[in-house]
C-alpha cells in the first residue's frame, strides 16, 4: 500500500515537513468520514466507497490547493462525481447478480444511533430504497436530504442547473417518501423486538416468532451466488419462520448494524450471517440476511460514518 492509498484510508495521519502540517491531508482527513458516508449511501458498498475515497484522494492532492475556497464542499464534488461514475457500473453488475441484492453491512458505533436521522438513512431499509432511485436522483437526495447541502452546491457536484436540481430533488423526496418505511422506530423499540426474537430462536419457540412477525413480513436473503440463500423473496410469516426455523439453537450475538440494532450468526468461530430487521407497528415487517461472505469482512472493525 502506497502513502497515498494509506492517507485515503485513513491509517496514517497527516504528514509533516520541517514542523509544517500537510493541510491538504488535514483537510482531507478532516472530512474523511462525511466523504465515505456520501459514497456509501449512493453506492451501498463499503468496499466501493473506500475506492472512491482514495480516487478522491488522488484528485484532491493534485490540485493547486490556493484556488480552492471552501475544500469541505471541494471533496464532496469530487467524491460525489466518483460515486456516480462508480454507481453506473455497480448497477450493471447487479443485474448478474444471484438473488437479492442487499447494502454490505457496517459495524457502527453508539454514536451513530444518537442521529436519529443519519441512521434511518443508513439503515438497509433506507439503502434500498435508494437502491430504486436514478443514479442522479440518488446523488441529489443523498446531498440534499441526508446532509443538507444547498442546491448550487449540489448543482456543481452533478453538473446540473440549480434549478434542474431543485426539481430533481421533489421528484426523488416524493419518490422516497412513497416507499421509506412508515414510521420512526426508536432503537430501545428495536432492541426490545430483536431480543424477543433472539430468545424465541435460541430457545426454539415457533409460536413466540409467530406473535412477534407481521403477516405480510418479507425476508431478504443475499448469499451473491456464494453460499446458500433464498433467491427470491420470502413472504408471509408462516413461510418465513419456517425458514428461520433452521437457525433454531444457533447462537446469535447482538450488534449494531448500520446505526440500528441487529444480530450476527457464527459458525464455528466465524461470521455466517448479519441479520437486520424492519419493526413496524412492534412487529418484524422485515428481515434482512446478509450471507455473501465478501460482504461480511468489515465486521470485526467499526466504521467510521458522520455528517
Amino acid at each position: 500500500m502506497d502513502e497515498r492509498t494509506e492517507r485515503a484510508t485513513g491509517t496514517t495521519g497527516p504528514s509533516t515537513h520541517a514542523g509544517r502540517t500537510d493541510s491538504p491531508t488535514e483537510a482531507f482527513i478532516a472530512h474523511r468520514n462525511l466523504l465515505f458516508t456520501v459514497a456509501y449511501e449512493m453506492l451501498g458498498s463499503a468496499t466501493d466507497a473506500e475506492d472512491v475515497l482514495q480516487e478522491t484522494w488522488l484528485r484532491w492532492a493534485d490540485i493547486d490547493h490556493d484556488t480552492v475556497r471552501d475544500p469541505r464542499a471541494f471533496l464532496v464534488r469530487i467524491t460525489t462525481r466518483q460515486a456516480l461514475t462508480r454507481l453506473r457500473t455497480l448497477r450493471r453488475r447487479k443485474e448478474s447478480y444471484v438473488g437479492p441484492w442487499l447494502p454490505e453491512p457496517l459495524l457502527t458505533a453508539p454514536d451513530v444511533a444518537e442521529d436519529i436521522e443519519l441512521a434511518d438513512n443508513v439503515s438497509m431499509a433506507m439503502l434500498l430504497v435508494l437502491e430504486t432511485l436514478a443514479p442522479t436522483e440518488r446523488a441529489v437526495f443523498v446531498l440534499r436530504e441526508v446532509f443538507e447541502l444547498g442546491y448550487d452546491e449540489i448543482a456543481q457536484a452533478v453538473d446540473k442547473s440549480p434549478a434542474a436540481v431543485r426539481q430533481i430533488a421533489h421528484r426523488a423526496r416524493a419518490h422516497v417518501t412513497a416507499r421509506r418505511p412508515r414510521e420512526a422506530v426508536s432503537p430501545a423499540e428495536t432492541r426490545s423486538v430483536i431480543a424477543a426474537f433472539q430468545q424465541a430462536v435460541e430457545t426454539g419457540d415457533l409460536q413466540r416468532l409467530l406473535d412477534m412477525i407481521a403477516p405480510d413480513v418479507v425476508l431478504l436473503t443475499d448469499g451473491g451466488g456464494v453460499v446458500r440463500a433464498a433467491l427470491e423473496p420470502v413472504v408471509g410469516a408462516e413461510t418465513v419462520v419456517d425458514v428461520l426455523s433452521r437457525l433454531m439453537s444457533a447462537t446469535l450475538q447482538p450488534t449494531r448494524v448500520n446505526g440500528r440494532p441487529a444480530l450476527i450468526l457464527r459458525k464455528e468461530g466465524r461470521i455466517d450471517t448479519v441479520l437486520a430487521v424492519r419493526v413496524e407497528d412492534g412487529l418484524i415487517a422485515g428481515l434482512y440476511a446478509v450471507r455473501n461472505p465478501e460482504k461480511l469482512s468489515r465486521l470485526d472493525r467499526e466504521t467510521a460514518i458522520g455528517r
